[in-house]
């Protein structure tokens, strides 16, 4: 796959909203760029379509896991600035699909939201990075694709919605392949790690975590650090 040299970024955006499969997914993934825009007072959500239950190491009771993992997500997001944290319901951990449901029921937070940008997972597999491959993160980062174009800016997509069409003018792709937009985060690096230090439930060894994250991190040279992302216009 070979997508088009990333577009150059809006400097009006207002809101962002990122989606993902599962709790910790967008703090690997874009928590270290969300907390350089929640910093600079941009509002964003996040939408995650499962609670993760078929996550953790341990013998923690699965009816359990759920609120558990919720919670982690939800102290995740705060440390990076983001309060507005949403969970769809019926869709389970392993078992997520590109459906015309997941399709409308993210049509319908990216038209409660109305994001001028969107964080996504890509659609297409890196496979240099095997966590990155996981068939949940493909169905979601398929089904948001569709939501964005074109479903929640065509009014006649959804009607039962009830709610206005919204065109989203960014996608940003998270774990892509060959990526070729690069976020310095240096100063939000130790955000980022508080972020995914939050999710105790699915680190048997959180220091090990950290060091992988800070070596993968350091894109730019040993004292910075970066996230990269494929950044396509929608509109």
């Amino acid at each position: 796959m070979s997508y088009p040299k990333s577009a150059e970024p809006s400097a009006d955006v207002r809101r962002v909203l990122a989606i993902a499969a599962h709790p910790d997914d967008i703090d690997f993934g874009a928590a270290g760029t969300i907390a350089r825009w929640t910093k600079a007072g941009v509002e964003v959500t996040y939408c995650l379509v499962t609670r993760g239950d078929s996550g953790g190491f341990d013998d923690t009771p699965r009816d359990r896991m759920p609120a558990i993992r919720e919670a982690e997500q939800r102290a995740a997001a705060a440390a990076v600035g983001v309060t507005d944290v949403r969970f769809l319901d019926g869709y389970v951990d392993g078992a997520v699909y590109v459906t015309h449901e997941l399709r409308r029921d993210l049509t319908r937070v990216i038209r409660q939201v109305r994001p001028q940008r969107v964080v996504a997972p890509a659609i297409e597999r890196d496979y240099s990075r095997l966590g990155t491959t996981h068939p949940d993160h493909k169905a979601v980062g398929e089904a948001a694709f569709a939501a964005i174009y074109p479903d929640a800016r065509n009014p006649f997509a959804h009607p039962e919605l009830g709610l206005p069409p919204w065109t989203v003018s960014e996608l940003w792709l998270m774990d892509a392949p060959n990526p070729d937009f690069v976020v310095d985060i240096t100063d939000t690096l130790d955000a980022k790690i508080a972020a995914l230090r939050s999710h105790v439930s699915q680190l048997p060894d959180p220091d090990a975590m950290e060091a992988r994250v800070r070596e993968r991190a350091a894109i730019l040279g040993s004292d910075r650090a970066a996230e990269t992302f494929v950044v396509l216009r929608t509109r």
